[in-house]
Formats: C-alpha cells, structure tokens, sequence
C-alpha cells in the first residue's frame, strides 16, 4: 500500500494495542471504555504500551463518556493526562472540548494544543456534534490543530461521506481530515475516493471468549465475565489491502 496512507486504530487496552501493532497499523489511539466512545487509559496501561510499542501512540484525553462540555476540574483533569503524556513521549494526544451553544470550546482547546505540542493533537468526534463543522475547522487550523477525526457529522461515515468529502476539499491541505466511525475494508476504498482523505480511522473491535476455564454458574451468561476485547490482526492487514 503506498505509504502515504494511514491507517488508525482505536484499541482499548494492552493486548487489543498489540493485535492492532501487529496488524500492521501505521497510528494507534489508545483508550479505555470504547463502548463510551472512548476514556483516558490508566496511567500504568499508558506507560506499558510505550514501552512495548515503537508505532505512534495517541492516547485520548477524555475523563468521561457521555457530552464534550466539561467542567473546570475536568478540564484540569485533562491538562494533567496531557503533561503525563508528554512525558512518557508520546507522539500525539486526541481531545475535543465543546461549550453548551455547540461551538468549539476554543480557549482550552487552545490551552491544550500549546501544552502538548510538541506532540500532534487531533480533534476527535466532538467535531460531529459541533454547530457548524466549517467554522470549527477554519478554528483548529488557525489554534495549529493537526487532525480532525469526523463521520461526517452522521452516525457512520457512510451516512456523512458527502460532508466528508466537502471538508477535505476546503481543509485544502491546512488540516487532516480522518473519516473514522465504520470504516472498513469493504468501504475504505470508495471512502479514500470519493472523499480524497489519506488517513482512515477504525477499531475493528469483536469480542473474544475468555480463557477461563472455571465458568460461575452464577454468571454463565454474563458477557462482561467471560468476553475479553479483541482485535484480529489480519482484519487490519486486510483495511490495508483495500487501499492497495
């Protein structure tokens, strides 16, 4: 696949990261809890993986599932994951902050961006539940924003594929546009073309059963007990293939 493609990876805790590593993908966002949309990763998964893993590493900042209006300690929260972060040398951190109207919370992103730097920002989905998504990107741009992770203001990229497209053409090279939310490798090819994004987005995340051999009876059909999340990594080998 020509190298100017990337392809992203959302993974939720230390072995679904090194199933996605070995897959072959080029940037991994590292989270916790990604049937919240995704929260920060205890600081000691935070320090393992990059140990282990020399790919590009982008913890989320986020202390919380649920909206994107945060409250003053959690924003506080949130510088202190970000100073933690660029410690340990992280590549780059993802974050997205919103005011109760939909407009971008611009002054602590900001705050952000200039604490993190030198590692990349990217903004995550936040962005789809922003007023106006041009606004907000000619925002990121002029506050040094590198990437925007979007579905196009839809659910799935499928849906959002028309504003997609129209967001990169205006971003003009100023900022990344990342379609991520379903992609997959069924569709990441008619994505990259219809829309002329290079970075792609997934967490291609199933369920695997636990290697448990004592089953409670009690909790036979608790999923939570006996399903652990997992990552295949030839499904990341084949999204990239789709791109070839």
């Amino acid at each position: 696949m020509p190298s100017n493609f990337i392809i992203e990876i959302a993974s939720s805790d230390l072995e679904t990261t090194r199933s996605a590593v070995e897959g072959g993908a080029d940037r991994i966002e590292l989270c916790a809890n990604l049937a919240e949309g995704g929260t920060t990763s205890s600081p000691g998964i935070l320090k393992k993986c990059r140990e282990l893993f020399s790919v590009q590493l982008y913890p989320i900042i986020r202390p919380r599932g649920g909206d994107f209006l945060y409250t003053n300690d959690e924003i506080e929260t949130m510088m202190t994951d970000i100073r933690f972060c660029k410690q340990l040398g992280f590549d780059g951190v993802v974050i997205g902050l919103l005011n109760a109207d939909g407009s971008i919370d611009l002054r602590h992103t900001a705050a952000m961006i200039e604490l993190a730097y030198p590692m990349e920002v990217t903004f995550h989905r936040a962005f789809d539940r922003c007023r106006d998504p041009f606004e907000t990107m000619e925002q990121l741009i002029n506050i040094g924003c590198n990437r925007i992770l979007t579905s196009g203001q839809m659910p799935v990229v499928d849906q959002g594929i028309e504003l997609l497209a129209k967001l990169n053409e205006a971003a003009d090279e100023r900022i990344i546009i990342m379609p991520g939310s379903g992609v997959r490798k069924d569709n990441i090819r008619q994505l990259q073309e219809t829309t002329g994004c290079r970075e792609f987005h997934s967490s291609l995340r199933t369920k695997k059963r636990s290697a448990m051999e004592f089953i409670h009876a009690g909790f036979a059909d608790s999923e939570e007990s006996y399903l652990n999340n997992h990552i295949d990594p030839s499904e990341v080998r084949a999204l990239r293939n789709a791109l070839a």
